[in-house]
């Protein structure tokens, strides 16, 4: 026993499932929201402090680069030896507090001072200042960054901050230079001026950042990392070559480089340990330099966390609220159905005039009974009209069958064979689509010459068999007193014109073939060429005429042909050449050319052989497609032997 299913349950879960799927894709709606907006806002906090540490290093270089300029205009001013040189230089660093500065200039500069100048001056200690020149082999600052990037500057513009080094001919500390061209008197550029800057520099823009990161971003109390060593927030500028030149901790920026994704256009990184971190960029002008701002995911994504449980804690809520009640409601809605469908299970019993159950309000359900108290009344009329259908109907097939016993009646039945006659024998087949048929054919003989003719009335059905009803005696008619194919013709085409009122028309071919002599004169109207099939097969020449039964004052042509003894006149319908299979591909002529061919190979010319073996190719490619068309076809093989004549025996 098939088990009932509950309306309300289904419609329950149905409901359920939309609102479930509906509530998933809001709820990813909203989380791929809160983590785009979570990363815009760790975007703003990493570019606002990049875009903060930039500003105070570029404020610095300003101060440096106002400072050195000026001590660059003294430096040129004093070019002639490299005494002035020096004594330039001790006067710049004496008035500026430099804690050391240098020039270097170009090869062989200076005469008798070999191809290395580098004029450098430092503090010594608190009261002395010493003077080296370090250019040498050894130190061949030609090739230097430093050197190669001040002297490509441009004298109006900044000047170029290398990255820090460590210095142990002085006191083994680590510095910055900032360097800027010499240009001498002919604005030639003849070397590079530089001053040294302590690396402690940095570390104060650094502490003065890390409190503002503190202070705005951060609890109070919260550390830049931690239990585990996950770094939470990470300020470091790092070179061109990705090495830290300085940095909040010992996360190595290399290593979070080396893996790399996209992140709803983001990037983001991962160190050893497979944590990620997403990462802003920013190059400092006038350096190498680039200040990389590093977040943890979790400090990213912490509040799109909260706010997303949150949310997934109220939607699961609201939905086991909404199924009880949704639930609830649908089982009172569709109480109603259930007497309903009572009433239903006795109507499909047969008891058209079972009560139905009336209801309290003018709602769907009450329309639905009002509409099966409707298809109740209707059920009764419909079940007292189809009895009567069903009584015409049987009627309506009886004269069908009656019709069509009449119009196959009225077609040659007798077929003249060899053994009956030694000039001629025939054989012709008529299949309807339908119970009667607009197809016909027809034959007889007169005066020693066999008159026959094929036609296809347009359309099909009763219409169509009284019209080629009409159209066979008109022939039989005219034919008797008249043997000329083409004033057949044309006097069946008159005669059916004027009485034509529904506008229907026959293809016909009308054919006089006289026995004694073989010659075949014929007439065609819009019908498919006869075919021949004796020596060779090939199509009967027709003249193009129109229909019968369109234009009554047509005059139609005759023609005439010779038919050898043993000629087959093979004559078809349209049904034969459009017979279609289950792919509507049609017969078409010239499967009926290999099919005739294929007859005069075997020697099965004669009527009876050759339309057997037609209607059997016709079959097979048909196959179970139904008859689409009337299928008429007639064969007429000539078989007189002619004499020869007394000359020619002599």
């Amino acid at each position: 026993m098939i088990k009932k299913s509950r309306l309300s349950r289904r419609i329950t879960w149905h409901v359920i499932g939309i609102m479930s799927l509906f509530n998933v894709l809001i709820i990813g709606a909203i989380l791929v929201f809160v983590f785009r907006v979570s990363l815009v806002n760790s975007n703003m906090r990493g570019q606002y402090v990049v875009d903060g540490i930039e500003g105070k290093i570029e404020s610095t270089l300003w101060a440096v680069h106002v400072g050195a300029a000026n001590s660059r205009d003294e430096i040129e001013r004093n070019l002639e030896s490299p005494e002035q040189v020096f004594d330039a230089l001790e006067h710049e660093i004496t008035v500026n507090q430099f804690m050391g500065c240098f020039a270097a200039f170009e090869p062989d500069y200076f005469k008798g001072q070999g191809r290395w100048f580098e004029a450098y001056l430092y503090h010594a200690d608190s009261t002395r200042l010493e003077r080296q020149q370090i250019g040498s082999p050894s130190h061949d600052y030609f090739n230097g960054p430093w050197y190669k990037k001040g002297l490509s500057r441009d004298r109006q513009g900044m000047g170029y901050l290398t990255v820090p080094y460590f210095d142990n001919s002085v006191d083994s500390a680590m510095y910055c230079s900032y360097v800027l061209p010499i240009v001498d008197h002919l604005d030639r550029k003849v070397g590079v001026y530089g001053v040294d800057l302590d690396y402690l520099w940095l570390n104060e823009v650094f502490v003065e950042v890390e409190k503002m990161v503190k202070r705005e971003f951060l609890d109070s109390d919260e550390k830049l990392q931690d239990r585990n060593g996950n770094i939470y927030f990470s300020i470091q500028i790092i070179d061109d070559k990705d090495n830290r030149i300085l940095g909040f901790d010992s996360l190595d920026i290399s290593i979070l480089k080396a893996e790399q994704k996209d992140v709803f256009g983001k990037l983001g990184m991962k160190d050893l340990k497979g944590t990620p971190y997403y990462v802003n960029f920013k190059s400092i002008p006038y350096t190498d330099w680039t200040v990389a701002v590093i977040q943890h995911r979790d400090l990213v994504f912490a509040w799109g966390r909260i706010l997303g449980i949150i949310i997934l804690l109220c939607m699961s809520i609201g939905c086991i609220v909404i199924f009880l009640f949704t639930r609830r409601s649908i089982r009172r809605a569709i109480k109603p159905l259930r007497f309903l469908s009572e009433s239903a299970k006795e109507v499909s019993k047969g008891n058209f005039n079972a009560p139905l159950p009336t209801f309290k309000y003018n709602d769907e359900v009450a329309q639905l009974r009002d509409s099966f108290g409707n298809m109740q009344q209707s059920l009764v009329k419909y079940i007292e009209e189809l009895k009567e259908t069903t009584a015409q109907k049987a009627t309506i097939e009886s004269d069908l069958r009656i019709a069509s016993t009449i119009q196959m009646g009225m077609l040659p039945e007798k077929f003249p064979t060899k053994a009956e006659r030694d000039d001629v024998q025939l054989f012709a087949s008529l299949t309807p689509a339908k119970e009667v048929s607009g197809d016909l054919f027809d034959f007889y003989f007169r005066d020693d010459k066999l008159f026959f003719c094929i036609g296809d009335v347009s359309g099909k059905g009763v219409p169509a068999s009284l019209f080629m009803a009409v159209t066979r005696s008109a022939f039989r008619t005219i034919s008797a007193q008249e043997s000329m194919p083409d004033r057949i013709m044309t006097t069946m085409n008159k005669t059916i014109a004027d009485m034509n009122k529904t506008h229907m028309f026959v293809t016909l071919f009308v054919g006089v073939l006289d026995l004694s002599t073989g010659c075949l004169q014929y007439c065609n109207a819009g019908h498919d060429a006869p075919m021949l099939v004796g020596a060779g097969v090939g199509e009967l020449p027709c003249d193009t005429n129109i229909p019968v039964g369109i234009r009554p004052k047509w005059e139609y042509s005759l023609q005439e042909a010779q038919i050898f003894t043993g000629t087959t006149i093979f004559l078809f319908t349209d049904g034969l050449t459009e017979a279609m299979d289950a792919s509507k591909a049609m017969f078409r002529i010239n499967r009926v050319n290999d099919v005739a061919e294929q007859a005069l190979a075997q020697q099965q010319q004669e009527p009876r052989q050759l339309i057997s073996m037609m209607t059997e190719a016709v079959h097979q490619f048909v196959g179970d497609a139904e008859q689409s068309d009337d299928l008429t076809m007639m064969a007429i093989q000539y078989i007189k032997e002619r004499k020869e004549s007394t000359n020619n025996k002599e």
